[in-house]
């Protein structure tokens, strides 16, 4: 039997729900099949996306406010329409200097993300 990999065809977000995943941190699953997964994430104020890393590539777009970033030990203010890259296996984290909000799409999808 296959996977259901997600949806085909046209997102709206108010018929997705949030998912709480940290203090002052949520997220919705927008969309995602095999290779590909994008998720908006927000954060209020001081909110830490806590340092990991893991096996997909990810790609994230600043929607607003702005964020201290860090990838492997290099640090970076980014606001608001800023972009970061993040290659397979860096450690990578942020803390939200604000109410803030970033879309995160990543390559392959996380499957850890996915409720079983």
């Amino acid at each position: 039997m296959e996977k259901d990999f997600g949806i085909t065809g046209f997102v709206e977000n108010e018929n997705y729900q949030w998912e709480n995943v940290g203090e002052g941190v949520k997220r919705k699953i927008l969309g995602y099949d095999k290779d590909l997964m994008l998720v908006l994430v927000e954060f209020d104020k001081g909110a830490v996306g806590y340092a990991h890393k893991h096996p997909h590539k990810q790609i994230s777009y600043i929607v607003k406010g702005s964020f201290e970033v860090e990838i492997e030990g290099q640090k970076k203010v980014l606001k608001a329409g800023d972009v970061f890259f993040v290659q397979p296996n860096l450690n990578h984290s942020v803390v939200a200097l604000e109410d803030s909000a970033l879309i995160d799409v990543f390559n392959p999808y996380r499957e850890d993300f996915i409720k079983q």
